[in-house]
């Protein structure tokens, strides 16, 4: 394992967009620490976000695993021109050539995925530490250690979410082209969602239905491992109250879902293993 790693990551240190991206979004992952600067003033109503709650333990394993989740997509550009690069290059002939067999080429990347998502999330896992540690009204260990499964939760997204982009980098071999099939895959179940949507909409029976079935599509269960957070605050509870509004909606990180989201990354591996072993290189 540690020889197939050392092997990528000796690629990507000569890589100089790869890391230009990585610094990017670890720089991006840390000025989660600067929403505590963030005020917002109307008139007499005063809000400064460090003061509405979302450091306080453990709600800020939530909010920043949830946050931290959207910068993704940057580390999904270095997954797919890591594999793009492969074939511009011609290195995945010579690897081959080498000795390296198609299975332990596969076993890099993931390996490689396996990296990045494990550094990040003990990247925003220590972040959010720190945050808490300063900002949180609440210190109790038992409260700082409870809901870190949002932590675990974060590392099986970014895993099915890599492993989603390695395999189509694989497919198409080019990143742009990568990035724009992913791009037309969220497009394609954004639209079965509004269909789906629309036809419950005239049926409400039907809604628990169809939100059982779009929960099995790849991009929808990767994003239902975490839940927005902004409606679990108390403020916002508190605010839907008094206008009447009950919130029943489940925040808590399920079993179902990571088995969904443990599926597809079993098969986006899978698979990109088999189209490299029928493809002629």
């Amino acid at each position: 394992m540690l020889r197939l790693l050392s092997i990528e990551l000796h690629k990507l240190k000569y890589n100089k967009a790869s890391k230009i991206l990585s610094l990017i979004y670890f720089g991006l992952l840390t000025s989660i620490a600067l929403i505590v600067t963030i005020k917002f003033e109307f008139g007499s109503f005063k809000l400064h976000l460090a003061d509405a709650g979302i450091f306080n333990f453990p709600y800020i394993w939530h909010f920043n695993t949830y946050v931290a989740s959207i910068l993704k997509f940057f580390l999904l550009l270095v997954i797919v021109s890591m594999m793009s690069n492969e074939y511009s290059y011609k290195t995945l002939k010579q690897n081959l050539i080498d000795g390296l067999s198609k299975k332990e080429f596969i076993l890099s990347k993931f390996y490689t995925v396996i990296a990045f998502a494990l550094i990040s999330t003990v990247f925003v896992f220590v972040v959010s530490l720190i945050l808490g540690l300063i900002y949180s009204d609440y210190n109790e260990l038992a409260i700082i250690v409870s809901d870190l499964e949002y932590i675990f939760a974060f590392f099986i997204k970014l895993v099915g979410f890599f492993s989603f982009g390695l395999f189509l980098g694989i497919l198409v071999k080019r990143s742009a082209f990568a990035v724009g099939a992913m791009l037309v895959w969220y497009f394609i179940e954004g639209i079965t969602k509004l269909v789906c949507f629309w036809q419950f909409s005239e049926n409400p029976t039907n809604a628990p239905t169809t939100d059982k079935i779009l929960q099995f599509f790849p991009l929808e269960s990767i994003a239902n491992l975490i839940k927005e957070p902004v409606t679990k605050l108390g403020a916002v509870r508190s605010a839907a109250n008094s206008m009447g509004e009950t919130m029943s909606k489940t925040y808590e990180v399920e079993f179902m879902n990571i088995a969904i989201v443990s599926f597809w990354t079993f098969m986006f591996i899978y698979l990109s293993y088999r189209l490299l072993l029928k493809r002629d290189l």
